[in-house]
């Protein structure tokens, strides 16, 4: 069974920059998306942004022209570039995996923390 594990998060003051990593176990192009959610105190997790096996990438209106994300198929890793972070943008993040079949795969998550 792949794992993801995140790295990468920390704190930050506003208008800064950090950027996540997600290593997989095994070969990501098994998963038909990747993507990365989050989720902060009192919320639902929600969608971060996703990255589909072509390269196909898709954004939540609150980070569009902010945040990338990227993959690297031989290091089976999946990125997200976070740059002009707001306090709002505080929260776990977690890396997903998603195949047609069966259940979606998570990470542990990472902590960020934006300080105004």
């Amino acid at each position: 069974q792949v794992q993801l594990v995140e790295s990468g998060g920390g704190l930050v003051q506003a208008g800064g920059s950090l950027g996540l990593s997600c290593a997989a176990s095994g070969n990501i192009l098994t998963f038909n998306r990747m993507g990365w959610y989050r989720q902060a105190p009192g919320n639902e997790r929600e969608l971060v942004a996703t990255i589909t096996r072509g390269g196909n990438t898709n954004y939540a209106d609150s980070v569009k022209g902010r945040f990338t994300i990227s993959r690297d198929n031989a290091k089976n890793t999946v990125y997200l570039q976070m740059n002009s972070l707001e306090p709002e943008d505080t929260a776990i993040y977690y890396c997903n995996g998603h195949k047609l079949i069966g259940p979606d795969y998570w990470g542990q998550g990472t902590q960020v923390t934006v300080s105004s």
